[in-house]
C-alpha cells in the first residue's frame, strides 16, 4: 500500500459527489478548502434549524481540530455572501467527517481496508445494490468486501468498482475507533514535528 503525499491528496477527486445546489456549493467550497491545505468531504443542504449548511472537510493528514473549522468557517462565508448562491437564511456548519465517515475518495478505501463499510451502488451488482462487509482490498479501480451476511448463492466477496458506488460510509466498530484515535495521535505527532522542523530551518 502506497502512502498518498499530501500533494496527490490535494489533487485526488472524490468519487462521490453532489448534485444540484448542493454541487454548486462545492464548486465554491471546494477552491478556497484546497488553498487553505484542507480536502471537501461533503456539502449538503439541511432542513435543520431552519436551513444549515453542512459542510465536512479535514487536513490532508485526515485530522480536524475546532481550530480548523473555524479557520474554514471564516474563510468560506465571505465567498459564500459574494456568490450568494442560497435565496434564503441559513446556519454555516462546518465539521470533521467523524469516525464513521463518508468514504468519498479511493484512498479512503485504501486507508480504511480492513473495516466494515455500507455501500450503495448506482447499477446493480451480483442483483443487488446495497452492500455491507469488510474492505479486503482497494485497487485503482475498485473495491473488494467480503460480505457479513450473504444470501443463498451469493459469493462471500463482491467486487464493485468506483464507477459503480453512489454512497458509501464506514460503520462504527470497536476496531474502527481504536484505529482512527491512533491514526489522530500519530498525524498530530507527525504535525508536531513538522512545526519544530519548520521553526528549527
Amino acid at each position: 500500500m502506497s502512502d498518498l503525499t499530501n500533494a496527490d491528496n490535494e489533487r485526488e477527486p472524490r468519487l462521490i459527489t453532489e448534485t444540484g445546489l448542493d454541487q454548486r456549493l462545492a464548486d465554491i467550497i471546494e477552491p478556497v478548502l484546497v488553498d487553505l491545505g484542507f480536502r471537501l468531504i461533503r456539502v449538503r443542504m439541511m432542513n435543520q434549524n431552519g436551513a444549515t449548511m453542512q459542510v465536512m472537510a479535514e487536513r490532508n493528514d485526515g485530522t480536524m481540530t475546532v481550530q480548523d473549522c473555524e479557520e474554514v468557517s471564516m474563510a468560506i462565508s465571505p465567498v459564500l455572501d459574494v456568490e450568494d448562491p442560497v435565496d434564503k437564511e441559513y446556519h454555516l456548519e462546518v465539521s470533521s467527517p467523524g469516525i464513521d465517515r463518508p468514504m468519498v475518495r479511493k484512498s479512503d478505501f485504501v486507508r480504511w481496508q480492513g473495516h466494515l463499510v455500507k455501500c450503495e451502488t448506482s447499477i446493480l451488482i451480483d442483483n443487488r445494490k446495497r452492500f455491507r462487509g469488510k474492505i479486503v482490498e482497494a485497487g485503482t479501480d475498485g473495491f473488494t468486501l467480503e460480505r457479513d451476511q450473504v444470501a443463498y448463492g451469493e459469493e462471500q466477496k463482491v467486487t464493485i468498482p468506483f464507477t459503480a458506488l453512489s454512497d458509501a460510509k464506514l460503520i462504527l466498530t470497536d476496531d474502527l475507533i481504536r484505529d482512527a484515535l491512533r491514526a489522530d495521535k500519530l498525524a498530530k505527532a507527525q504535525a508536531a514535528n513538522q512545526n519544530e522542523a519548520d521553526d528549527e530551518e
